[in-house]
């Protein structure tokens, strides 16, 4: 493992990584945690350390509660005194300072610790230089008593509303979920084979993911922030990676830019390779005549993009956490950069399914593929997706009347819709978000608004329309597509206060709307928007830590425009 921080590359060999581990398991003893004890990880960025605390704590049969360092100081309260955790260790000063502010509403909390050199805090090796004085021997007599169903984490989901629920998984939920999603992962190869890791590790996608990857022997570099992704991704040059649709939409969109502006014969050939890429279908099913030409585009175009992404080796990215569009599927498919859409939640430790080029017929576009071995999967009477299988959770800890919602006769009820079609699971749509309008007419609005999202001129929407007599969109238009857009018809783009009030701006993302509609009964059909001037961010609460829409809040923050949009 490889963690970059402030601009330097730091290794682990897996020798030094063991030790560490081991100091760290010695050095918890020490401090008298027990097994069944909680510690908390906070970390602003992936890193080694984090990675060996989290096996120095598991192996010792103490629980490790990983937590969002974008939560507010009240969450983090309730987290660590719900959770009872005993120790935290954080990144950095601003984290250090967020936990010590609050530590007087959580005490059970006996000390904080840093990754980072913070003048004043408790540096993590202080634990690690206590090791000296346990033997090696306790902690492998521990570790040889650990039970697979034992507990082994407690990860607090963020939630779109409400307090956030701890989600109790053990050491067989997310071992069995990452041995069995293995075999869904393309060609990695022991000590040849590299991942980069950028995704939150606090959530259960990315963390299951490390532990995959060093099952399979996969070195793991941790990048430094989304920032700096794409010196990264160079720097590396993975074979692997996961990301969120938002992610993909940021690279198609800046590849697409790019390429557009070259202009002449060079942006004539990029336009030409980007609508192949586009009508791409897995297994050749466009005919030999369509992969020559593609083969041609992969050549002349995207060997190029690969390049100037640091992803000429890549194997497989690994899509989850939303929806993915199907044209980013088809597009980064064509383009030779396999990208793999999968489902599940944290309840599911997390796989539940996803697609596969492994093997003829395991990848469908706008499904979210199979799903793997040992897992079954079912749609209930009322469309609700149903699974059973090792990676199922416990339950929410100290939460048995929520826990009885979802988990019924070893079914957990997943509380999305989908359907399941010639194997595939595909997603419709959340159960709690489905909404009916005055009319009566039910309404699945994430179906439409990533129809929405098919245009390159709208960054984020989201579908309203509870109790009203039809849906709207709140809209947030994708401002550099725009700029570039204007600057090519000749019209003057100002700024984006002035851009969601132009005429010419507003009818060019009517035309996408309306082209998205079409695949609507007119009941469900978008029949007025309100462009808005910013995204919705973590930081103001209107995502979740997983980039999900935290309607309740969206709704509340923009009631005015929402009231304006039915009053016209």
């Amino acid at each position: 493992m490889t963690s970059r921080v402030a601009g330097q590359w730091t290794p682990y060999s897996t020798d030094s990584f063991i030790k560490k581990m081991n100091e760290v398991s010695r050095g918890l003893l020490a401090l008298g945690v027990k097994p069944g004890d909680k510690v908390a990880l906070i970390s602003h960025n992936n890193r080694c350390e984090w990675n060996i605390m989290d096996h120095g704590i598991l192996q010792i049969g103490a629980i490790d509660v990983p937590i969002y360092p974008t939560m507010t100081e009240k969450d983090i309260a309730y987290i660590l005194n719900h959770s009872e955790s005993n120790y935290c260790f954080v990144s950095n000063d601003e984290l250090f300072a967020k936990v010590s502010a609050i530590r007087g509403e959580a005490p059970a909390l006996l000390g904080v610790y840093t990754f980072e050199r913070v003048q004043g805090a408790p540096h993590w090796s202080e634990v690690t230089d206590m090791a000296a004085s346990v033997d090696q021997s306790q902690v492998d007599d521990i570790k040889n008593n650990v039970k697979e169903d034992d507990l082994a984490t407690i990860i607090y989901t963020s939630g779109t509303t409400g307090l956030p629920k701890g989600v109790m998984l053990t050491h067989r939920n997310i071992a069995s979920n990452a041995v069995l999603s293995s075999e869904r992962l393309p060609g990695l190869k022991p000590r040849d084979s590299r991942a980069l890791s950028f995704l939150p590790v606090c959530h259960i996608f990315e963390r299951m993911l490390h532990y995959l990857y060093i099952y399979n022997g996969v070195t793991v570099y941790f990048a430094e922030s989304l920032e700096t992704i794409k010196e990264d991704l160079n720097h590396s040059k993975p074979h692997i990676f996961t990301a969120v649709p938002r992610l993909l939409e940021k690279f198609f969109d800046g590849i697409v830019a790019k390429g557009t502006a070259a202009g002449g014969l060079k942006g004539a050939i990029f336009k030409w390779a980007v609508r192949l890429a586009l009508a791409w279908e897995p297994d050749g099913r466009n005919g030999a005549f369509y992969e020559w030409k593609l083969g041609i585009a992969r050549k002349l175009v995207f060997s190029k993009v690969k390049t100037a992404l640091g992803l000429t080796e890549i194997l497989a990215v690994a899509s989850g956490s939303a929806a993915l569009q199907p044209r980013l599927a088809r597009f980064f498919n064509g383009a030779a950069i396999p990208v793999l859409e999968g489902y599940g939640l944290t309840e599911t430790s997390p796989v539940i399914s996803v697609n596969t080029i492994n093997t003829p017929g395991m990848i469908r576009i706008g499904a979210v593929g199979k799903p793997i071995r040992d897992t079954q999967v079912r749609i209930a009477e009322d469309g609700e997706i149903q699974c059973k299988g090792p990676q199922v959770m416990m339950g929410y800890y100290k939460d048995p009347e929520r826990t009885a919602e979802v988990l019924k006769d070893g079914w957990f009820c997943t509380g999305d819709i989908g359907v399941i079609e010639d194997g595939f699971l595909r997603i419709t749509d959340r159960k709690k978000e489905i909404f009916k309008t005055s009319g009566g007419k039910y309404i699945a609005p994430q179906l439409i608004e990533n129809a929405l999202k098919e245009s390159r001129f709208i960054e984020q929407c989201i579908v309203v329309g509870d109790g009203r007599n039809f849906p709207a969109a709140l809209i947030v238009p994708s401002f550099d597509a725009l700029k570039e857009w204007c600057s090519r018809q000749g019209h003057t783009f100002k700024d984006p206060q002035s851009a969601i009030n132009d005429p010419k701006i507003i009818d060019r993302i009517w035309q996408d709307i309306n082209k998205a509609n079409e695949d609507f009964g007119k009941w469900e059909q978008v029949k007025k928007i309100k462009l808005l001037p910013k995204l919705f961010t973590i930081e103001s609460g209107e995502l979740t830590p997983t980039l999900k829409l935290k309607r309740k809040a969206i709704m509340e923050r923009y009631a005015a425009d929402v009231d304006e949009i039915y009053r016209e």
